[in-house]
């Protein structure tokens, strides 16, 4: 049972990087008032009522330490976050990726805070920031105009940015015709987790011809550079080039048909997004084309002729701020250091850097009103690089990023054998500076 003390801290959303945040603090003996305008109101992404709900793909991305995005989730799991506790809990096979049964993930999280007897839910939408007291701002890229439109009056005109962002389609596994594709992982590695489904080249050069010049759905203010590079629609890559997605979403590299022996022209991978494996994703195909025309062009993959669709991709903005101007590696406002913020709209980008932010916000709020020191995680670690890398002023064209070993300080010496072999090292160099701060960082935990 914990203990609450005599500090209360609002936190506006109930996402990834509220939901961390919110449990962080709890933990540590923090009273929390979570808001969260579900069920009462929905951003057009969300289809749920659940907390730490994923709008886009199913997948936390690789899970291999000499990937930068690996080595941020085991920080996490060391430092006891609560949405990698979730992941791990609902994982389903994705080869080297971890991925989760959507539905459980956000299930089980919202049942935890909900069991938590140091937060109290308050199912309302917040138009602004509270003019006194400790709070947390992790309303998330898809904030509500009210309280976006009170941000802009905070901070200025200028200092709120966005970019569009898009969800790929689901399809039914039932539906799939495995005649036409076959499960294998690339390069043989992990287990054989993937749908893939082949295309040659003749049916590849109609299907990105088709694509080009499909029928999109209007959205307000798009515009092709306006798109997070990691989250490019299918049909904003076609217009880039004939070859474009054989290099991209569509590789064929590593993958080796077993009727042909060899690799395909191109390839169309489908990841489980349920733990029942009743439903797959089509990976990489993030679109905003109309509803009809995502059926018209990407039944044209001759594994998914006859697809039942239970989901179509969807765009929506993204609403972020131009961080090195506004926040501290804390994640607080700097004119105003009783406000904090988590998640995408500080400029990380992606899932995991988002419940990151949060498990920082929370257990550095936590400790400076329980009158401790700031752990101040370091830049060699994952976790600190990416505070220091949205509150770092000599960033002068601030756009969202993804962790990676470039925002990290390098080795200081050469390492034989590769990329990877380099990673690994620096992985390794993280984990042993994180381990003597992790026992700091559990100080008030109760």
């Amino acid at each position: 049972m914990s203990v609450s003390v005599n500090q209360k801290v609002i936190v506006i959303g109930a996402g990834l990087a509220g939901s961390e945040a919110a449990w962080q603090l709890a933990r540590r003996g923090i009273r929390v008032e979570l808001h969260e305008m579900k069920p009462a109101k929905r951003t057009s992404a969300h289809t749920s009522d659940d907390f730490a709900e994923l709008v886009c793909s199913n997948s936390l991305r690789s899970n291999q330490l000499e990937n930068a995005v690996g080595l941020l989730k085991e920080e996490m799991r060391r430092l006891d976050s609560l949405i990698l506790a979730c992941a791990d809990a609902t994982q389903v096979e994705a080869g080297g990726a971890l991925a989760v049964d959507r539905h459980g993930f956000s299930r089980m999280v919202t049942e935890k805070i909900h069991a938590h007897p140091n937060i109290v839910v308050v199912e309302q939408e917040d138009g602004a920031v509270p003019e006194s007291g400790e709070v947390v701002v992790a309303t998330g890229p898809l904030t509500s105009d009210s309280m976006a439109a009170h941000l802009r009056t905070l901070f200025g005109a200028h200092t709120t940015l966005h970019f569009y962002d898009a969800a790929a389609p689901l399809v039914t596994f039932e539906s799939v015709d495995m005649s036409s594709a076959f499960f294998a992982s690339r390069y043989q590695k992990g287990t054989p987790d993937y749908i893939n489904c082949p295309m040659d080249e003749e049916t590849y050069t109609a299907f990105v011809q088709a694509l080009v010049c499909a029928e999109e759905a209007e959205v307000h203010g798009f515009e092709d550079k306006s798109v997070f590079e990691g989250c490019m629609p299918v049909e904003v890559m076609a217009r880039r080039g004939i070859d474009t997605l054989r290099y991209g979403p569509l590789k064929p590299r590593g993958i080796i048909d077993p009727k042909t022996g060899k690799e395909p022209y191109a390839v169309v991978q489908l990841r489980k997004d349920n733990a029942e494996g009743s439903i797959y994703n089509l990976v990489g195909f993030q679109t905003h084309l109309k509803f009809p025309e995502q059926r018209r062009v990407f039944s044209m993959i001759p594994a998914l002729r006859e697809a039942q669709f239970v989901r179509y991709g969807k765009m929506h903005r993204n609403t972020y701020l131009d961080a090195p101007r506004l926040l501290n590696r804390y994640y607080q406002f700097q004119q105003d250091p009783r406000i904090s913020f988590a998640g995408q709209m500080t400029g990380v980008e992606g899932y995991v850097e988002s419940a990151a932010s949060g498990l920082l916000v929370g257990i550095e709020t936590a400790r400076r009103l329980l009158g401790l020191p700031p752990v101040n995680f370091p830049q060699e670690t994952a976790i600190g690089a990416l505070g220091l890398y949205i509150s770092n002023p000599s960033v002068t064209h601030f756009q969202p990023m993804n962790i990676n070993f470039g925002i990290m300080p390098p080795l200081g010496y050469r390492v034989k054998g590769g990329k990877r072999v380099k990673n690994a090292a620096i992985a390794q160099r993280s984990l042993e500076l994180l381990e003597p701060l992790r026992s700091v960082a559990a100080e008030g935990v109760v």
